[in-house]
């Protein structure tokens, strides 16, 4: 059996681990399971393979426990180790695509999500270096590339999303971040698809970009991050913005904070530096009804829960940080919520497995434990 080194990274902090890659995914072909309970839907991450990256598909069944369903090539490169990134796999929502960034070979993948599985559409160059994060809105599909990590420069592109599926660069979408190197996190639209934000990890920046009529981002307005290290972000309703903060892996000192963002690009603080009282925060995922956000504690195998206000205020929900549990040493990183709001679902990235919860009323999580292996280099997580 094959080893791989599995490197997350959030600023100052990294997590890596020998462990065996699982071979169970790995099959011939690329079609869906038959012989366990019927989907009501699908959980997708991808291998990040450097010698060819590919997307696993999981079939998810009403109780949220989740079966094998089909490994598909991206015709992309992965890179094999972390990317420090959010929304490396998204979907839009029509549910009629599936994009992927392809980190090792500078581009983006599409697939049309069919019944019986994927089907690869187009691959288009990323307009950069080292595309790592991706969001979607109104046809557009925005790319952030961290070519700052590789001797280039940080920046973003953008694409128009065709009825068939293929990307069309958009000319004079390409903006710069705050500097070559910002080790970036994440790019995703407001809900109007007329503001873009993106974290930047190593300068503790915000960035914003106005995206004008014809789809084209103006250059970047950069705040001050109310928490350091800021990483992953979701948003609320009405254009609250909420960002996890690692601060930088050290221990317990972990936070989120909260921002009301303009239609000008403009980030006002509501909520500053909320603690989480955990260890690397770097990942963060909205309830579909906008009344809780979690962060996941990579180095403590915790997820944070908080109460979102009508204001956009935030409350931790467990006075010891700890709303739910994906074990000591899973290393939890990307975060998912199901369509019908019932499920909250994780990429543990040192444990090599999805975990998952049931989602309560009271913004509690109860484990559901749908544990299916991935492998080691495995990254991002979206879901239909």
């Amino acid at each position: 059996m094959s080893h791989t080194t599995r490197k997350v990274s959030a600023g100052g902090f990294a997590l890596a681990m020998l462990l065996p890659l699982s071979a169970s995914l790995h099959a011939d072909g690329g079609h869906h399971g038959h012989g366990h309970q019927a989907a009501v839907g699908a959980v997708y991450t991808m291998s990040n393979a450097p010698e060819g990256n590919s997307v696993l598909v999981f079939d998810r069944a009403a109780n949220g426990r989740l079966s094998p369903a089909g490994e598909f090539d991206t015709g992309g490169l992965g890179t094999g180790s972390g990317l420090g990134d959010q929304s490396a796999v998204i979907i839009d929502p029509a549910q009629r695509w599936l994009f992927v960034v392809n980190a090792g070979s500078d581009d983006v993948s599409v697939f049309a999500i069919e019944e019986d599985g994927l089907s690869l559409v187009d691959q288009v160059h990323s307009g950069g270096q080292v595309p790592i994060s991706l969001t979607y809105a109104h046809d557009l599909l925005y790319v952030l590339n961290a070519g700052g990590s590789v001797g280039g420069a940080d920046s973003i592109s953008g694409f128009h999303v065709g009825a068939d599926g293929s990307l069309t660069p958009i000319v004079g979408s390409t903006q710069a971040l705050s500097a070559a190197n910002t080790g970036p996190a994440q790019i995703a639209f407001n809900a109007d698809g007329d503001v873009l934000v993106v974290t930047e990890k190593a300068t503790n920046l915000i960035d914003t970009f106005v995206v004008d009529g014809d789809g084209v981002a103006g250059p970047a307005m950069s705040h001050a991050s109310e928490g350091p290290t800021p990483f992953g972000f979701a948003f609320a309703k009405r254009d609250q913005v909420i960002v996890s903060e690692a601060a930088g892996g050290a221990a317990d000192a972990s936070s989120a904070s909260s921002y009301r963002l303009g239609k000008d690009g403009s980030l006002e603080p509501i909520s500053s530096a909320v603690p989480t009282t955990e260890s690397a925060a770097c990942w963060a995922v909205v309830t579909n009804d906008g009344r809780y956000v979690y962060t996941t504690n990579a180095a403590s195998g915790t997820l944070s829960g908080y109460s979102i206000g009508f204001d956009g205020s935030l409350q931790l929900l467990d006075k010891n940080g700890v709303t739910g549990r994906t074990g000591k040493g899973s290393g939890p990183l990307d975060m998912v919520v199901s369509s019908d709001g019932r499920n909250l679902y994780t990429l543990n990235g040192a444990s090599d497995q999805i975990g998952g919860f049931r989602l309560k009323a009271d913004g509690g999580l109860a484990s559901i434990k749908p544990n299916v292996d991935v492998p080691a280099t495995a990254l991002g997580l979206a879901i239909r």
